[in-house]
C-alpha cells in the first residue's frame, strides 16, 4: 500500500511538471497566456483598423507575438501607413509596432 501511495506522488509529480514546463514561454514560443494576450491585441488592433474610414482595412495585415504587433499589406499613402501605426500604438498593452506596410 504504501508503494502505491509512493507511485502515484510520483506520478502526480511529473504530471504537474509537464504541465508547467509546456505551457511556459521562450524567445521563440509564446506560453499559453501570452497568445492569448496577443490573440485579444491583434483583435482590437484590426477593430481600431476597422473603425477608421480612412484606412482600408482589408489590405492591412496584423500579427501580435509577445505584444508586439506587426503591421504588413499595401495602403494608399504614408499618411495611411502613419495613421494605422498610430491606431495601433494606441491600443493597450501593446508593446511595440513593427511597420512593413507599402505604398501601393
Amino acid at each position: 500500500m504504501k508503494q502505491a501511495r509512493s507511485y502515484i506522488s510520483a506520478l502526480f509529480l511529473a504530471v504537474t511538471l509537464v504541465s508547467v514546463v509546456g505551457c511556459a514561454s521562450t524567445t521563440k514560443q509564446e506560453g499559453t497566456g501570452e497568445y492569448i494576450d496577443d490573440a485579444v491585441i491583434t483583435t482590437k488592433v484590426k477593430a481600431a483598423i476597422f473603425n477608421e474610414p480612412t484606412l482600408k482595412s482589408a489590405e492591412i495585415n496584423v500579427e501580435t507575438f509577445k505584444n508586439v504587433v506587426q503591421l504588413s499589406g499595401f495602403v494608399s499613402s504614408q499618411a495611411a501607413i502613419y495613421k494605422a501605426t498610430e491606431l495601433a500604438r494606441g491600443v493597450a498593452g501593446v508593446r511595440s509596432v513593427k511597420n512593413d506596410m507599402r505604398i501601393k
